[in-house]
């Protein structure tokens, strides 16, 4: 029963980092072409208004792979859990980077603009 559950813990996880890996590829790469597109224009003295269809669309594109990745990693929270319940918990997949500890993985928030606050 444990080498079943090995197994299917193995199958699932090389199946998230692989999205977890596409995901970030598709980010850097979009990421690339909405810098290259405005540095073209620029280069081909055209006007701001040529292509910003298109620029926005990218960035547009940016924003929905952000939220993409965001739930990939609530995925892989979920599939930490999931491990840890079906017995798991000490076995390690990936490639053995460090996870940082739970404390560290929660959202940034806005730090308080009072100046006389210290």
């Amino acid at each position: 029963m444990l080498k079943e559950r090995r197994l299917a813990a193995e199958t699932v996880a090389q199946a998230l980092f692989a999205a977890e890996k596409a995901i970030d590829a598709a980010i850097t790469r979009t990421a690339a072409l909405a810098g290259l597109m405005p540095a073209t224009r620029q280069n081909a003295k055209l006007s701001a208004m040529i292509g910003q269809d298109a620029l926005m669309a990218a960035i547009q594109t940016m924003q929905s792979l952000g939220h993409a990745r965001e739930g990939i990693v609530v995925t892989h929270k979920h599939l930490s859990t999931a491990q840890r319940d079906i017995g798991l918990a000490a076995v390690s997949f990936g490639d053995g980077g460090e996870k940082p500890p739970p404390e560290l993985t929660g959202r940034l928030t806005l730090a308080s603009s009072d100046r006389n606050a210290a």
